[in-house]
């Protein structure tokens, strides 16, 4: 049996496999395959949470697996998927953990690994740990056991690294940004991540309690960003979703920018044009249209961030994404990030010296409807 969907592990907490019995038999099951490939280094691996309580049960359970099995853990606390990605390669781990269930409600959680370099786990490696699973925890040498320790600067090393991916002479001193944390895993980093750069920052729901991540909020319920950017008249508007791996932007007036605007953005409005980009089935025909008449070329990839990667890489491109707001930058970072997403519209607003809405505005999305079709059969409902 494959505990792996598309998008890691993912279920309602307290159902199986979302656990704390079954995290610690993972964390054990992953331990001993990052042992058994890395037999001359003591295996490390980096483990971030976004904001929910059960978070920290899982964590917990998690790294005393991984220890049990003679891995060291270094624990990042509650930080973006993207920066549990990006330490994993900056802090030289063998692989890295993140415990989200993105924009999902707070009942719900899951477990997705990153290989050392950042990236989606390989296969062949889920395919080890699920047999791994198939076997009971036994520790045969206490003398081998591994350790875990939280990093205390790991929230600094993700704001500079975002913060690096802004071009050095530029600045966002004239701009006035609501940003909707969604009460997630960006509360704290999103918000400093604008101010650092010279922005008057007005933050909404930053204050997680572990049971209102996503709750009428974040990039899911675009609405509440609306309504605060006409209130505070504001720029522009940013709004993430749980774990800070989608981003859908907001103009002036309080229209919508979601990842099509932003890949319109990127490929057309930029001083330097990108090789091409992918989209999704559900990309709207707009983009495709738009991008044609720029010459840029455009394919369609299947939903989900794993398949616009694989198309990318295929390519050897650097952006693409989905209408969702999961925009991937490669040539940024290894994994859809939504702050240096947003980062790189705003690169655009201030090189172009335009507002968000002046980007945009030769840009229409047709209409489009979305149609629900019932299956006899739900094959991973939590995939993303």
């Amino acid at each position: 049996m494959s505990y792996f969907g598309t998008d890691g592990i993912r279920g309602k907490f307290g159902e199986m496999p979302i656990t704390p019995e079954f995290a610690l038999k993972l964390g054990f099951a992953a331990g001993k395959v990052l042992v058994r490939t890395n037999p001359k280094a003591k295996p490390l691996v980096v483990l971030g949470k976004d904001t929910r309580l059960s978070g920290y049960i899982l964590e917990a359970a998690l790294q005393a697996g991984l220890n049990a099995a003679g891995v060291y853990v270094h624990l990042l606390g509650p930080l973006p998927t993207p920066a549990i990605a990006h330490l994993t390669r900056a802090l030289h781990a063998h692989a890295g953990i993140v415990i989200s269930a993105s924009h999902n409600p707070y009942y719900d959680n899951g477990i997705k690994f990153f290989s050392s370099e950042g990236k989606k786990l390989p296969d062949h490696l889920q395919e080890q740990i699920n047999q791994e699973l198939e076997y009971d925890i036994q520790i045969e040498n206490t003398a081998n056991l591994g350790k875990s320790v939280r990093v205390k600067d790991a929230n600094g090393r993700y704001i500079e690294f975002c913060k690096s991916t802004f071009p050095y002479h530029f600045d966002l001193r004239n701009l006035k940004i609501v940003v909707d944390c969604a009460n997630g895993a960006a509360y704290s980093v999103g918000p400093a991540v604008f101010r650092e750069l010279g922005a008057k920052v007005v933050a909404l729901y930053n204050e997680p309690n572990g049971l209102n991540i996503n709750e009428h909020c974040g990039s899911t319920h675009p609405e509440q960003l609306q309504k605060a950017v006409l209130e505070h008249q504001a720029d522009l508007g940013i709004a993430f979703d749980g774990d800070a791996d989608r981003v859908i932007m907001v103009d002036q007036f309080g229209h919508q920018v979601d990842g099509d605007h932003i890949l319109y953005i990127l490929a057309t409005q930029a001083n330097n044009k990108p090789a091409g980009i992918v989209g999704t089935v559900m990309s709207n025909m707009a983009l495709e249209l738009a991008l044609e008449a720029a010459q840029v070329p455009f394919v369609r990839a299947k939903v989900g961030d794993r398949y616009v990667l694989q198309a990318l890489e295929e390519n050897n491109w650097v952006i693409g994404g989905e209408p969702s707001g999961h925009v991937l930058t490669l040539d940024k970072s290894t994994t859809g990030d939504a702050i240096i997403a947003a980062l790189q519209v705003l690169t655009v607003m201030v090189e172009q010296e335009k507002a968000l809405h002046e980007l945009v505005a030769d840009f229409k999305l047709f209409p489009q409807v979305l149609v629900n079709v019932r299956l006899d059969q739900m094959i991973d409902p939590y995939a993303v």
